[in-house]
């Protein structure tokens, strides 16, 4: 019985310790679970399936008409045993022949909007994503910037308790030990600093994403460091022009519009109506005919139809160009911009961070060792502090960079 117990206890430990265990997602998961939950990229999709419905309306064919008519109804005859003697029936169908193609023309035209719908969603993902990229490298800065200010504290609480020990024995003064720790203030802010900006850069994460997850219980992970290694800014060049939906977009809505005008261009040519009658009129017991109606189009009521989706033409090719040219811009400042970082981020990575280090922990063995003033030590530990924070905001500048290329781009190429 005691074993029982002790196996039921141990079943409810896991089961407590799993309902509060963590969740740490890398970018790729934090991706899939935004494309799945997201509710404007969810209203997108809906839009694209309605312009694939409209697709089928667009293909449909006129429905023939028929007519049934009883004329000649006498309920006046004065023979009251035949009120439908002289009754002639009469029966008619006929059905609208579409010419110049234009139930193909108009699918074509239901299909260029799709295609263009379907752009429109891949070029919201492409924007959303670099809204949700922005947050979970957010996360990854105040993580890194949560990490140095706990490292600067528990370093600077270790030169506090070897000086406090310094000033026991008479090494420093009262008034020295006061000022150190009168410092620690600082690195207390950054700590307290740095947690509130993790636990806000969370927040923002989550409602990207849509969830009620625990601020505790949510984490992602990742890479926080720069590449020296770019493309050829052609190379960034090329691929922007092929992948960017936006642009896609701009080049459909021409074949659209030259759809449109060819099917404005059809809808001014007359469509003949043919119909075929049957009737009964005495003597002749039965009869048959056939006739064709076709309007005469003596004013051409179409020509503004016309005229609009040919300078719609026009308007959409010189859109497609402006694309061109925002995309060529867009590139160009993302690739400054991240070149700037790097021949930033290069010296601190090859020189400076080694060199606030050294600095700081020579200078901390020379006033611990009475070679150097309280002033040139609390210089070393602020220089320090800032070289290292300096970095990492130019890691993270680096890294807004990048997706800031991605969203230029239409695709993820720095990952």
């Amino acid at each position: 019985m005691p074993r029982l117990l002790g196996r039921a206890l141990a079943g409810l430990l896991l089961i407590v310790s799993a309902a509060h265990a963590q969740t740490v997602l890398t970018w790729e998961q934090v991706r899939e679970r935004f494309r799945a939950n997201n509710p404007n990229l969810a209203a997108s999709r809906v839009a694209v399936e309605q312009s694939k419905a409209q697709e089928v309306t667009a293909y449909l064919r006129p429905n023939p008409q028929a007519t049934a008519a009883l004329d000649q109804i006498d309920p006046f005859t004065p023979d009251p045993y035949r009120p439908l003697g002289n009754t002639l029936p009469f029966l008619s169908a006929s059905y609208l022949h579409e010419r110049e193609h234009k139930r193909e023309l108009r699918r074509d035209s239901a299909r260029g909007a799709t295609a263009i719908a379907s752009s429109a969603l891949a070029d919201q993902d492409r924007t959303l994503l670099f809204n949700l990229r922005g947050a979970f490298v957010g996360i990854l800065h105040a993580k890194e910037i949560l990490r140095l200010a706990q490292d600067n504290l528990t370093y600077y609480d270790r030169v506090l308790e070897v000086n406090r020990t310094r000033q026991q024995a008479g090494d420093i003064s009262e008034v020295d030990l006061g000022r150190l720790e009168l410092q620690r203030v600082q690195y207390e802010s950054d700590l307290q600093n740095a947690e509130v900006s993790l636990r806000t850069a969370k927040i923002q994460l989550l409602s990207l994403l849509d969830e009620r997850t625990p601020i505790e219980q949510f984490d992602v992970t990742g890479k926080f460091d720069f590449s020296e290694q770019m493309m050829p800014l052609e190379e960034f060049h090329a691929a922007a022009l092929d992948a960017r939906p936006d642009l896609k977009a701009a080049v459909q809505a021409v074949v659209k519009s030259q759809t449109d005008h060819q099917l404005a261009v059809a809808n001014g040519s007359a469509d003949p109506t043919f119909s075929v009658d049957f009737g009964r009129n005495p003597p002749i017991p039965a009869y048959f005919g056939v006739s064709v109606t076709i309007p005469l189009r003596l004013f051409d009521r179409n020509q503004g139809e016309k005229l609009r989706t040919e300078l719609d033409i026009s308007r959409n090719q010189a859109l497609v160009t402006a694309g061109r040219a925002q995309i060529f811009s867009d590139v160009d400042s993302a690739y400054a911009t991240i070149a700037g970082n790097i021949a930033l981020l290069r010296p601190y990575k090859e020189k400076y961070l080694q060199q606030a280090a050294t600095v700081r922990d020579t200078v901390s063995f020379a006033y611990q060792n009475g070679g150097a003033s309280l002033l040139d030590f609390l210089s070393a530990q602020n220089d320090y502090r800032n070289i290292q924070l300096s970095y990492l905001n130019l890691v993270g500048s680096y890294m807004t960079a990048a997706g800031q290329m991605n969203l230029a781009v239409g695709k993820e190429v720095i990952p």
